[in-house]
C-alpha cells in the first residue's frame, strides 16, 4: 500500500505502521523494486542507512528485498545519521538510500535520496519513482542481488574531523541535545576525540522520542539545552534533529544564534580560506548574510528552500559553503551535501580559537529582526499567494520563484507552501522590530483570512 501523497518534493515522507498508515512494508518493497528502475541499478550497487525510528530495521529490509530482487546489490550501513549515509555515498561512489522522516514524530518514516559522491536526485526522479512504485509489480531478475553490512562510523568522524582546524581549541564545555536521534550515535565518534567537556542531553536512542520532538525549529524543543547550558555554565550547546543533518547554536546565555547568524558566520571562515569564493543561501535566509559576502568579496547565490535545490546549486556554481535558515548547512568539501555536525565542528573551531564568547562572534552580524516561520494550514494555496501579492502591490518587488517573496528596502515578506506538509509557511525580516510585526501581522491576517 502506498499512498500518492507520500512522495514530497524532495524526498518520501509518510505514516506507517498505524491504523491511518500511508504506506507498508509492501509499499515500501515496491518501491526498492521501482528505485532500481529509475536509477538503473540492476547488476550495480547502492548503500543504505536508516535512522533510530522503531520501523527502520523492517521498513529498510523491505526495500532492500525489493531492491535485490530486482537485481542490485545493497551495502547496508544500519544505524546512521543522514550526512553519515552522504558520506558513505562520496566515499564510495554509490547511489545513497536513506530511511528517515527528520523532524517527524515517530510514526512517521520515509526516504532520502542521492546519486554518487552524495549529488541530488531532482523531483522528475521523484515523480518517476511514484509513478512506477504505485504500477504493476515487476518480475523478479534472472539474478538476485546481494547485501552486505559495512561500518562506517569511525571513518565518517575521522572524515569529519579532518576538514576543520580544530588544532589549539581553548577548553569549551559543550551540551550537546540529540533528542533521542542520531546524533546520539555520531557524537561519541566525532566530537569524543576532541577532549571537550560534553554534557549529552538524550543521546541514547528513542524513536517515540520520549523526551522532546527532534524539530529544533520549534522553540520548545530547546529549551532543555538552554537550561543545561545555564546549568553547567556552558560555552555552547548543540541541538541536532532526528537524523542529525541539522544543528541548532546556543550562546553561553543560553539565546538561540539565528541559523542565518550561523550562516555568516561559517562563510566569513570560509571566505577567508577562500577568497571571492561563492556562498549558496535560500530564499528565507537573513539580508545579514548577503551583506556579509559582498563586504567580504565573495559571490551569492539564492536556492530555492529544500536540500535539492541547494545541492544542485552547490554543484553548479562550485559553492564553497551553503547555509539555509532551517540550520542545514553545506559544504563543498563534504561533496557539497547539508551536514549539522560539520556545521558544528566548524563553530566550536572559530569559538575555540577565539577569546569572545559565542554571543558575542553571532553579535557581530546583528542588524535585522525576523519573525521566525509561522506555520498556517491552508487547502488552496494559489488564492493566498495571489492575495498576498495584491495587498504589497507597489510596496516592492515581487519574485515568485519560491512562493511569493516580496522585497522593500531594508523588509522582506516570504509566504511559500511547504515541500513536506499541508502548510503555508511566513517569514518576515526587516531592520527593526516595529517593521518586522506590522509587516507580519499584515501578512498572517491575509493568509487566515483566505485559507
Amino acid at each position: 500500500m502506498i499512498a500518492a501523497q507520500i512522495f514530497k518534493a524532495n524526498d518520501i515522507r509518510g505514516l506507517i505502521g498505524v491504523p491511518d498508515a500511508e504506506w507498508d512494508l509492501e509499499g515500501a518493497r515496491a518501491i526498492g523494486a521501482a528505485y532500481v528502475h529509475v536509477f538503473d541499478l540492476a547488476g550495480k550497487t547502492f548503500v543504505m542507512g536508516r535512522d533510530m525510528r522503531v520501523t527502520g530495521p523492517q521498513v529498510s529490509a523491505a526495500f532492500a528485498d525489493g531492491a535485490m530482487a530486482q537485481g542490485a546489490d545493497v551495502i547496508d550501513v544500519g544505524l546512521a545519521s543522514t550526512d553519515a549515509l552522504w558520506y558513505a555515498s562520496g566515499v564510495l561512489g554509490l547511489h545513497g538510500v536513506q530511511f528517515t522522516a527528520s523532524h517527524n514524530p515517530a510514526s512517521y518514516n520515509g526516504v532520502k535520496f542521492c546519486l554518487p559522491g552524495a549529488a541530488p536526485v531532482t523531483p522528475e526522479h521523484l515523480l518517476r519513482l511514484a509513478g512506477l512504485a504505485v504500477g504493476d509489480p515487476f518480475p523478479d531478475a534472472t539474478v538476485r542481488g546481494t547485501r552486505t553490512e559495512q561500518d562506517i562510523l569511525a571513518g565518517y568522524g575521522d572524515y569529519l574531523r579532518s576538514l576543520v582546524d580544530l588544532d589549539g581549541l581553548r577548553p569549551l564545555t559543550v551540551v550537546v541535545d540529540a533528542g533521542n536521534g542520531m546524533a546520539g550515535h555520531t557524537t561519541p565518534a566525532v566530537l569524543g576525540p576532541l577532549g571537550l567537556d560534553l554534557v549529552g542531553l538524550y543521546l541514547d536512542l528513542d524513536g517515540t522520542f520520549p523526551h522532546h520532538m527532534p524539530n529544533p525549529l520549534i522553540p520548545e524543543n530547546l529549551v532543555d539545552a538552554q537550561a543545561a547550558v545555564r546549568e553547567h555554565g556552558a560555552d555552547l550547546a548543540l541541538v541536532f534533529d532526528g537524523d542529525a543533518d541539522r544543528c541548532f547554536i546556543i550562546d553561553e546565555h543560553g539565546d538561540v544564534v539565528s541559523p542565518s547568524i550561523v550562516t555568516a558566520l561559517i562563510a566569513s571562515q570560509e571566505l577567508a580560506r577562500e577568497p571571492g569564493g561563492t556562498i549558496v543561501i535560500n530564499t528565507i535566509t537573513s539580508r545579514a548574510v548577503g551583506e556579509v559576502v559582498d563586504r567580504l568579496g565573495g559571490k551569492l547565490v539564492i536556492s530555492n528552500v529544500g536540500h535539492t535545490s541547494v545541492k544542485a546549486l552547490m554543484a553548479e556554481h562550485d559553492a564553497v559553503f551553503g547555509g539555509e535558515h532551517s540550520a542545514h548547512y553545506y559544504f563543498r568539501d563534504f561533496w557539497g551535501a547539508d551536514t549539522g555536525m560539520l556545521a558544528g565542528l566548524h563553530v566550536l573551531s572559530i569559538l575555540g580559537s577565539s577569546d569572545a564568547p559565542m554571543s558575542a562572534l553571532a553579535g557581530q552580524f546583528a542588524g535585522y529582526v525576523g519573525s521566525g516561520e509561522i506555520n498556517s494550514v491552508v487547502a488552496d494555496v494559489p488564492p493566498v499567494l495571489d492575495a498576498v501579492v495584491a495587498a504589497f502591490a507597489g510596496r516592492g518587488t515581487v519574485d515568485t520563484g519560491d512562493g511569493v517573496t516580496v522585497s522593500g528596502d531594508d523588509w522582506w515578506v516570504n509566504v511559500r507552501p511547504s515541500n513536506t506538509e499541508p502548510l503555508l509557511r511566513l517569514n518576515v525580516e526587516a531592520r527593526d522590530e516595529a517593521t518586522m510585526a506590522a509587516l507580519r501581522d499584515e501578512a498572517l491576517a491575509i493568509i487566515r483570512k483566505e485559507k
